[in-house]
């Protein structure tokens, strides 16, 4: 089989290929077999009837018709595989010889991913809007860390946010008591929206002995009954109030690794600057992908981009699969028409394309490789991950072709990460941003992580 490769205008190339009638010989024998598999003949087994005898019955021009068919595309993927061309679309074969007889030759017209020449990807100048944690968060996470140690006392006060009430709910669609919203000596904590906003409402300004009935709309975390009417009726069994511990020198000895407040606010701080750094890397990466992407001098190509656009769908579409949901009854619940729900997906698709061709210049004009030892590295993590041994992912990377995947991938996280080196990061004012974390920073532990979510939790499981 001998291929060329010519470039042609709006990004496509052409292949030619042809096939001589030698070898195309045997694309016609298998389709033979093929056809002997799907016709019956008097005397012979399915699949064993010789080809002299299907020829003389159906005629060559069938089961060259049919070999064509089969082993164009076969022929086509060798030719792409040959001339190592990245197309990014189905290609428009035209067969220009051998349709009927001898050689067979045919052109492959594809759309390829463009190849573009970045200039100023090496000095990009980031905007990232950072700051250094204000007193007022270091004193509320001082106040959550010591809600992790308050005491529920009872209280004869109306009820607030942040104060608990014992409740007996009992919650009906259409008269029909639900289990899902019903219970009694329930604890909850007034403000969270825990079950429905208008529950918050009412047990605001309650007292013990207060019976509430209302209607509610219940909202998308109750699943099929998302968007129902249902009616509540509350009552108002006792009210408690959490007492905070004095925030002393002796309590945080007592409590914490530290002897005293201001080692813990300095603990605090410290932690909240390492978290705000530690987003802040984040999000100049994702800054730094978005600034190369405007550097490519060409629009994404809508092929590509219609790829990324499927490949967001599935996504949102398995998401929602292991929520028990369906996309349809997602976009129904939501009030989106499928168009508008495509269209929103299509411009972020359309800024990842571009951002992809932009890191695949990075890494061919700066030269990076991925190594051998970090490819053995990655596959060692995603047999980690996995729960499989290293060998057998090995082989089953290599089986499926996707080694070079691998390659490529780490290749492309370096180049990311050379933007990111050589870019100037700068806070709203202009002033340059250190996101460098110190090696000896503190990590998080259970005795001093003061992060907000955790009172949450604490709470939750109290309640």
């Amino acid at each position: 089989m001998q291929t060329t490769v010519e470039a042609l205008e709006g990004n496509k190339v052409k292949l030619h290929v042809a096939v001589p009638a030698g070898e195309f010989e045997r694309a016609i024998n298998a389709a033979f077999r093929k056809l002997a598999q799907e016709v019956r003949i008097p005397g012979f087994r399915p699949g064993k009837a010789p080809r002299q005898l299907l020829e003389a019955r159906f005629g060559l021009e069938l089961a060259r018709e049919q070999a064509l068919r089969d082993s164009l595309p076969e022929y086509y993927v060798e030719a792409v595989r040959e001339h190592d061309v990245d197309v990014i679309a189905v290609p428009d074969i035209e067969i220009t010889a051998g349709q009927d007889d001898g050689d067979v030759e045919f052109d492959a017209v594809v759309e390829v991913r463009p190849v573009v020449q970045l200039l100023g990807y090496d000095e990009l100048r980031l905007e990232l809007p950072f700051a250094l944690p204000t007193d007022e968060e270091i004193e509320a996470q001082l106040v959550g860390f010591r809600e992790r140690f308050g005491e529920l006392v009872d209280s004869d006060h109306p009820l607030t946010d942040d104060a608990f009430a014992s409740i007996d709910i009992t919650g009906s669609i259409d008269g029909d008591e639900l289990g899902a919203l019903t219970a009694n000596d329930f604890l909850y904590k007034v403000g969270s929206d825990g079950i429905v906003p208008e529950l918050d409402e009412h047990l605001r300004g309650a007292r013990p002995g207060a019976i509430l009935e209302f209607t509610a709309t219940l909202p998308e975390r109750f699943g099929e009954l998302a968007g129902q009417d249902a009616s509540f009726r509350v009552i108002v069994k006792s009210v408690q109030q959490r007492v905070l511990p004095d925030l002393t020198d002796e309590w945080v000895g007592e409590v914490s690794e530290f002897s005293t407040v201001e080692e813990l606010r300095s603990d605090v701080r410290k932690r909240l600057e390492t978290i705000g750094k530690v987003r802040g890397q984040m999000a100049v990466r994702d800054k730094a992908l978005e600034a190369v992407s405007e550097l490519v001098p060409l629009a994404s190509p809508e092929s590509l981009v219609d790829q990324e656009v499927q490949r967001r769908v599935r996504d949102v579409a398995h998401d929602l699969g292991h929520r028990g949901v369906e996309l349809e009854q997602y976009l129904m619940m939501t009030g989106q028409e499928p168009q508008a729900f495509l269209d929103s997906m299509r411009e972020g698709a359309a800024k990842a394309v571009l951002a992809d061709l932009a890191i695949r210049a990075v890494v061919t004009q700066e030269a990076i490789e991925a190594t051998d030892e970090e490819v053995d590295a990655e596959i060692e993590r995603i047999a980690e991950r996995t729960g499989e041994k290293v060998p057998k992912v090995r082989r089953q990377l290599e089986k499926g072709g996707l080694i070079e995947a691998v390659r490529s991938d780490i290749a492309r996280g370096k180049a990311v990460q050379f933007l990111v080196d050589h870019a100037t990061v700068v806070d709203e004012h202009g002033e340059p941003i250190d996101l460098s974390i110190a090696d000896d920073d503190p990590s998080a532990s259970p005795d001093t992580d003061h992060d907000s979510d955790e009172s949450h939790d604490a709470e939750g499981a109290e309640a």
